[in-house]
């Protein structure tokens, strides 16, 4: 990445690059490659696989704007999958090929050609702000009594972060609670509502389920499910529901029929070592028994077809979507890997009862295997989005600490942290990228108002937050500013009848971006276009037909980045409370230096 990356040819899978992106198997593609007028390169071609075989296909000049040039290329869509780069004359550069990660003077591999997708798309809704609600610790709208298995706690009470008493702490929030604070989540730009799962269980979060067909009574049951679909569809908002397909609960009915006659059909469900003791458990752990999908009856049941648990809870009185729990670990055990089956199962499921519907994966590492199409859709990014703006926010630590199952966060220079973002980017399909779920922070993570401590940096992570290509997903509570260190004591209740835990200046900002966003077709669905890297800021463009979105996120103090008005034009207007910028006297905009701060303009039309 250099600071003259405006330079340079561009292309990705946005409306400005792909018209359709989702082209007709057999048909051709439009594909258009931008070249701006300070680039040398004179000519380009398409190389294409067809049939396992690459070939070139010549692109001629579209058009002529003031800024750049237009080439396109009209390539046949052989495969359900279309794969494909193009090969540039760059002039002074020569041979050049421009992948997802960007300009290559020299051969590179196929994982990160461009890649579109004759299946059907996600649709149009799911580019909306999520936001993420741990049920037992949102809103309780009424008492109810305990089960055995839980600890009871006031609504004040600190978080049990370690220990056997953790998952038993109950808060009591529920379904009602949710539908009665709509008002609030709506004032952030909302689109989903993702709730965390919501079946019963013996335990607070729920995902050891006991059955998948009810609401948790404690929760309401399905009737404040209906209320509360109700009330937010009333919005315009949707609901997003998360199952786990790896594994259920040693208390899941079906289990329990395993264990009880280990000639049942529910016990080819589960990987018994030994009946009924030794089974295997994810992670190890005996209170969630992994599922073997090799059973037809477990998919029939879980979700494949009408009356399965998928099909059930889509429609008008319950889900639009799902998030399938450690969804790169279903289906895989030993030498048994179904996974793609079981994606394109539950995607297949879902389409014949919601046309509408939506299919999130989790997955902490590169998921671009799984982002095809004709499975899962996006993923909780982790890799490509989160990880990589953690190590660049986070203050160097004053000591090293040990790895545990997952790396360590160092911090790095920009450069090091886009060329991750673009390296991950760069193997995923558009759409994928598109409808990838970004987070700062989750029920999984510590609060990012303690992980990056300093409050000029949290705003810059929900800068990045609201303005990167994918789906933004809110965790209940940061958009307010709660704090804490530790994935369990982040699950916090929601201090609503607390005002001085509040901070009213992030809420103030959190609305202000996520509001401008969903106001933004370049912010929802734009492309992604580098400007200029640093190793305390980083620069580029959101692009939609119409709409463009300068973005400039500074961890630090910097060097001022100056551009060419050939690039930006001559004014620019400030979005979410940015000042306006307008150009100097030798035609540059010259950006703000100071940091940490985040700033989006609205550039004028060319």
């Amino acid at each position: 990445m250099q600071a003259a990356d405006w330079t340079r040819a561009h292309h990705d899978g946005s409306a400005l690059y792909v018209p359709d992106p989702t082209p007709r198997l057999g048909g051709k593609v439009d594909v258009f490659l931008r070249v701006p007028r300070a680039s040398d390169v004179s000519q380009a071609w398409v190389r294409v696989i067809s049939d396992g075989e690459p070939e070139l296909v010549p692109a001629t000049v579209d058009r002529r704007e003031s800024r750049d040039t237009w080439l396109r290329a009209r390539v046949p869509v052989v495969n359900p999958v279309l794969s494909y780069r193009w090969l540039l004359d760059g002039g002074s550069q020569g041979y050049q090929w421009l992948n997802g990660t960007g300009l290559h003077g020299r051969d590179v591999a196929d994982a990160a050609d461009f890649r579109l997708s004759t299946y059907t798309p996600p649709p149009d809704w799911a580019t909306g702000t999520m936001y993420q609600i741990f049920p037992d610790r949102f809103a309780k709208s009424c008492e109810r009594p305990a089960p055995p298995w839980a600890r009871p706690a006031a609504w004040d009470d600190p978080v049990i972060g370690v220990g056997p008493d953790t998952p038993r702490q109950l808060y009591g929030g529920d379904l009602d609670g949710i539908a009665a604070h709509l008002d609030h989540i709506a004032s952030l730009g909302v689109g989903t509502i993702y709730l965390t799962p919501f079946f019963p269980a013996a335990s607070n979060h729920r995902y050891n389920a006991s059955t998948f067909g009810r609401v948790d009574p404690l929760l309401g049951g399905d009737e404040a499910m209906a209320r509360l679909a109700a009330a937010a569809r009333a919005r315009g908002m949707r609901l997003m529901g998360d199952l786990t397909t790896n594994h259920g609960g040693d208390t899941h009915e079906w289990f329990r029929a395993a264990v009880a006659d280990p000639k049942s059909p529910e016990a080819g469900f589960f990987f018994f070592e030994q009946h009924p003791d030794k089974y295997a458990g994810w992670w190890g752990m005996k209170e969630m028994p992994i599922f073997d999908h090799r059973s037809a009856e477990l998919r029939r049941r879980l979700y494949d077809g009408p009356d399965s648990v998928v099909a059930r809870w889509l429609g008008p009185h319950a889900l639009d979507a799902w998030r399938i729990d450690v969804a790169n670990m279903t289906g895989i055990h030993g030498d048994i890997n179904l996974s793609h089956q079981v994606a394109t199962t539950i995607r297949r499921t879902m389409a014949q009862v919601a046309k509408e519907s939506f299919l999130q994966a989790e997955s902490n590492h590169d998921a671009s295997r799984d982002l095809l199409g004709d499975g899962y859709q996006g993923t909780m990014n982790y890799a490509a989005f989160t990880r990589p703006l953690w190590q660049w926010l986070l203050p160097p630590q004053a000591r090293p600490y040990a790895h545990g199952k997952y790396p360590t966060l160092p911090n790095l220079a920009g450069r090091l942290v886009v060329e991750a973002m673009r390296e991950f980017a760069g193997v995923t399909p558009w759409q994928g990228t598109l409808h990838a779920m970004n987070l700062i922070g989750s029920h999984d993570t510590h609060r990012v108002a303690s992980l990056l401590g300093d409050a000029g940096l949290v705003d810059v992570a929900f800068g990045m937050l609201a303005a990167y290509p994918g789906v933004p997903m809110i965790y209940a509570g940061d958009e307010i500013g709660l704090a804490a260190l530790g994935p369990e004591q982040a699950r916090i209740p929601m201090p609503w009848a607390q005002a001085q835990r509040w901070d009213p200046r992030r809420l103030a900002h959190t609305r202000a971006l996520f509001t401008a966003r969903a106001g933004s077709v370049a912010l929802r669905r734009g492309g992604l276009r580098w400007l200029n890297v640093a190793d305390d800021a980083i620069t580029f463009l959101r692009e939609a037909p119409g709409e463009s979105i300068l973005v400039h996120a500074a961890r630090a103090v910097h060097a001022p980045v100056r551009l060419p008005v050939a690039v930006l034009g001559a004014e620019l207007a400030g979005i979410a409370g940015t000042a306006d910028l307008r150009a100097d006297a030798d035609d540059c905009i010259t950006l703000p230096a100071s940091g940490p701060a985040f700033g989006m303009w609205r550039l004028e039309a060319a």
